[in-house]
C-alpha cells in the first residue's frame, strides 16, 4: 500500500474502491441532507465537510437536499438559515433539492408496493404496535390487520391522502418480517397523516414519508453514488437497502450508504430539541447567540470559516464515536487570528493611571505595530498623554518575583511607549484604588533607539489615553455549560448544568483607531483575547464580543485537593510546574496533533506557576530535544502575555527556533 492510500481516509478508501472495480468518477455524486427544523450546528460541519470536501477531492457535485417530511417541526427561516451557514463556510452546492419534490414519486412507489403485497394499512394504536413489535431479544407478531387485502389497503391508503381520516388513525407499514433481528426491519411506517401546513407543498398534502422510505429513494432519484450518514444510522443500512431493492432498475445507480462518527464536543449539546429550548426558554437570545453551537452563533462570536474547517479536518473522519475537546475548536480559532486580527488595545477593567511628571497639555501619537504576524500589516498612530486607563489587575502595590507588572517602587514598560515607575496611590473612603501615580523616563520610549529607550525591564503593560479613549460595550462570552456532558446524566436536566457566568457585559475603553471599524471585523485586544464586532454595533455604539482568550482558561488542573493513594502521586503534586513541563515537553513532538492540543492546554496553565529565573536555564536545551524545547517555548509565551518584558536571551531562543527544521517549533516561536 502506497504512502497516498496510506493517508486516505475509510470513506475515500471504499470510494478508491468502488473506482477501481469499474465505477466512473463522472457518476460520483455526494449529497448534504439537513432537516429544516433548526439551525446547523458544529456537529454538522463534519458531514459537511465530508460530503463537500470529497466533492471537492473529487471534482464531483454535491446536492443540498432537504429532508422537509415533517411540517410540523420545519420552517423557511431555517431552510434560509442552512444555506447561509453552508455558504458561508466556503462550501458550493450543485442543485438545491427538497425531498419534497419527490412526494408524487414516493406517493406512486408506495402504490407500487402496496399492489405488490408488500405494504399495509395498520389501523392499531401507537401503543398497541409498539407491544406486537417485541424488544431486541425478543420477536414481533403479526398485528391484526397486516393481513388485508390489496384492494382494502389501495382504498384505505387512497382516503389517507384525501384527508378522510384524523391524525394517528392510520399509517402504511412496509410489509416485511415481523420476527426480524433487526427490530427496524419489523414492519416500518412509511407514511402517516400530519394535518399541518407545509412551507413548500402548503396543502398538497397531508399524508408524509418517513425518512427512512424518502432517504434512499431520493438518493436513487438523484443518481447519489455514495451516500453518507452519522454512526446512529448503521441499523438502518439493511432497511435502505430493502426500500431500494423495490425500485432500483438495472443499469442505473445505486446509492451506497456508508457511516461515519458523528462529531461530538465537550461542555456542548447537539440536540437540535434542546437547543431550541435554550432559544424558547430565553436562555440565550436567539439561535445566533454566540454562546450557541450554532454555525451562526460562531459566526456572530468571530469565528472564521478557516478554522471551523481546520477544526474538522484535525478531527478526521473514523468509525467510532468519541467527544472531542472543545479546546481544539479554540485552539483552531486562535491559530487562525493569530496570523490575521490586527492588535489594539483595550482596558475593559480600567485604572486610572496619572504621570507626574508628564506636562499637563502635552499629547503624542506614538507608533505602533498592527500584526507582528503579517508584514504587510503595516503601522498605525496611538494617542498617548499624561492621564491613562490600565488594567486594574495589572497593578499591585506589594507584589511578590512572579509578578511582572506594575507595583509600587518597580518599573514596567507601556506598550509602545515609555518606562514608568509605579510611586504612590489614591484610595476612596473603602480601600479601593482609584488612581495610581506614577512617572516616566522621557528618554525610554519604545522604538527610539537611545540607550534609555533600550534597556529592559520584565513587565509590558497595554492601556489608552483617558482623553481619546473611546466607550465600548464588550460582551465577555464563555461556555454555555460548566459540565464536560451537560446531557450525559440520566439523573439530571442538561439545564443544571448552564454557566451562570457565560456572559458578563462590561464598560471597557478602547484606542481611537476602533472608530470607523465595522460589523464582523476581528482584533486581538493586545494581553487579553480575541474579539469581534457584533451585528448591534452602530457608530454611536461600540460592541465587540469576545470570540476566545489568548490561553485555555479551562485547562484541566493537576488535583491537589485529594489525599494521595500512593506514594507516587504524592511526589508528583509536590513536583515543581516547571520539572512536570519538560516531562510533557519529553514526548511532544510524538503524540498526535489532538492530543498535543491537549498538552498544549497543561503546560499553558503551569506556566502560570513558573518564573523566569526558573525558565531561563533552559533556553540551553541541546537541539535535539525538540519536545521540550517546545514546552519551553509554550512556557515563556505565557509568561510574555503575563507581562514579561523580551530580553536578549529571550530573543535569541526565539531566533534559534525560528530557523530549526522542527515546524512545531517554529510555529510556536513565530506566535510569540
Amino acid at each position: 500500500m502506497s504512502e497516498e492510500r496510506k493517508s486516505l481516509n475509510f470513506i475515500e478508501q471504499i470510494i478508491e474502491e468502488d473506482l477501481a472495480n469499474g465505477m466512473k468518477t463522472n457518476d460520483l455524486r455526494f449529497r448534504f441532507p439537513p432537516e429544516p427544523n433548526g439551525y446547523l450546528h458544529i456537529g454538522h460541519t463534519k458531514a459537511i465537510g465530508i460530503s463537500f470536501g470529497l466533492g471537492e477531492k473529487y471534482n464531483a457535485p454535491v446536492n443540498l437536499r432537504f429532508d422537509d417530511t415533517n411540517p410540523a417541526k420545519e420552517e423557511q427561516e431555517y431552510v434560509d438559515a442552512i444555506k447561509k451557514d453552508i455558504a458561508w463556510l466556503g462550501y458550493s452546492w450543485d442543485k438545491e433539492l427538497y425531498s419534497s419534490d419527490y412526494f408524487q414519486q414516493l406517493f406512486d412507489w408506495a402504490v407500487m408496493l402496496i399492489k405488490q403485497g408488500k405494504a399495509y394499512v395498520d389501523s392499531q394504536s401507537s401503543d398497541a404496535m409498539a407491544e406486537q413489535k417485541g424488544t431486541p431479544t425478543q420477536p414481533g407478531v403479526d398485528g391484526p390487520y397486516r393481513n388485508r387485502s390489496v384492494a382494502e389497503n389501495l382504498d384505505l391508503f387512497m382516503r389517507m391522502k384525501n384527508g378522510e381520516f384524523e391524525e394517528g388513525a392510520h399509517i402504511l407499514r412496509a410489509k416485511i418480517d415481523m420476527q426480524h433481528p433487526n427490530m427496524l426491519m419489523r414492519d416500518p411506517i412509511m407514511y402517516r397523516i400530519i394535518k399541518k401546513h407545509h412551507h413548500r407543498t402548503a396543502d398538497t398534502w397531508c399524508i408524509y414519508p418517513m425518512y427512512d422510505w424518502t432517504h434512499g429513494e431520493s438518493d436513487y432519484i438523484e443518481s447519489i453514488s455514495h451516500s453518507l450518514c452519522s454512526l446512529e444510522f448503521k441499523p438502518h443500512r439493511e432497511l435502505y437497502d430493502w426500500f431500494l431493492d423495490q425500485v432500483v432498475q438495472a443499469g442505473n445507480i445505486r446509492p451506497k450508504q456508508r457511516e461515519f462518527a458523528r462529531l461530538n464536543l465537550s461542555y456542548t449539546i447537539m440536540s437540535k430539541r434542546k437547543l431550541l429550548q435554550l432559544v424558547e426558554d430565553r436562555i440565550v437570545t436567539g439561535w445566533d447567540d454566540p454562546r450557541m453551537p450554532t454555525i451562526s452563533g460562531l459566526r456572530r462570536r468571530g469565528y472564521t470559516p478557516a478554522a471551523i474547517r481546520k477544526f474538522v479536518e484535525t478531527v478526521g473522519v473514523a468509525k467510532r464515536d468519541n467527544v472531542i475537546d472543545v479546546s481544539l475548536l479554540e485552539f483552531c480559532i486562535r491559530e487562525d487570528l493569530n496570523k490575521s486580527a490586527p492588535r489594539v488595545m483595550a482596558v475593559l477593567d480600567p485604572v486610572k493611571l496619572v504621570i507626574t511628571n508628564y506636562p499637563e497639555d502635552k499629547e503624542e501619537w506614538l507608533e505602533a505595530e498592527n500584526n507582528q504576524e503579517d508584514e504587510s500589516a503595516g503601522f498605525r498612530e496611538v494617542p498617548f498623554s499624561k492621564y491613562l486607563y490600565i488594567e486594574r489587575d495589572d497593578f499591585k502595590e506589594q507584589a511578590n518575583s512572579k509578578y511582572f507588572r506594575l507595583t509600587l517602587g518597580k518599573e514596567v514598560r507601556l506598550k509602545n511607549a515609555y518606562i514608568i515607575k509605579g510611586e504612590s496611590v489614591v484610595k476612596d473612603a473603602s480601600g479601593t484604588i482609584m488612581e495610581i501615580h506614577c512617572t516616566y523616563d522621557e528618554a525610554s520610549l519604545s522604538g527610539s533607539g537611545t540607550e534609555a529607550s533600550l534597556r529592559k525591564v520584565k513587565g509590558t503593560l497595554h492601556w489608552v489615553s483617558i482623553k481619546h479613549a473611546l466607550k465600548a460595550e464588550v460582551r465577555e462570552y464563555d461556555r454555555l455549560f460548566m459540565d464536560e456532558a451537560p446531557d450525559g446524566h440520566q439523573d439530571k436536566d442538561f439545564m443544571e448544568f448552564l454557566n451562570p457566568e457565560s456572559l458578563k457585559i462590561v464598560e471597557a475603553y478602547v484606542e481611537p483607531s476602533l472608530a470607523t471599524v465595522k460589523v464582523g471585523e476581528r482584533f486581538q485586544f493586545q494581553r487579553i483575547g480575541y474579539f469581534n464586532v457584533d451585528d448591534d454595533f452602530t457608530p454611536n455604539h461600540l460592541v465587540f464580543n469576545k470570540t476566545v482568550g489568548l490561553r485555555d482558561s479551562w485547562a484541566k488542573q493537576e488535583p491537589t485537593n485529594q489525599a494521595p493513594n500512593n506514594q507516587k502521586q504524592s511526589n508528583q503534586t509536590e513536583r515543581k510546574a516547571i520539572d512536570i513541563i519538560q516531562q510533557l515537553g519529553k514526548k511532544y513532538t510524538n503524540l498526535p496533533e489532538a492530543k498535543q492540543i491537549k498538552v498544549k492546554a497543561e503546560i499553558q496553565k503551569l506556566a502560570e506557576g513558573v518564573t523566569y529565573e526558573e525558565l531561563a536555564p533552559l533556553f540551553n536545551t541541546a537541539a535535539k530535544k525538540t519536545g521540550t524545547r517546545i514546552a519551553v517555548m509554550i512556557t515563556l509565551g505565557v509568561l510574555l502575555k503575563q507581562g514579561l518584558e523580551k530580553n536578549s536571551d529571550i530573543e535569541a531562543f526565539i531566533e534559534n527556533a525560528l530557523a530549526d527544521s522542527n515546524s512545531l517549533l517554529v510555529a510556536e516561536a513565530q506566535n510569540i
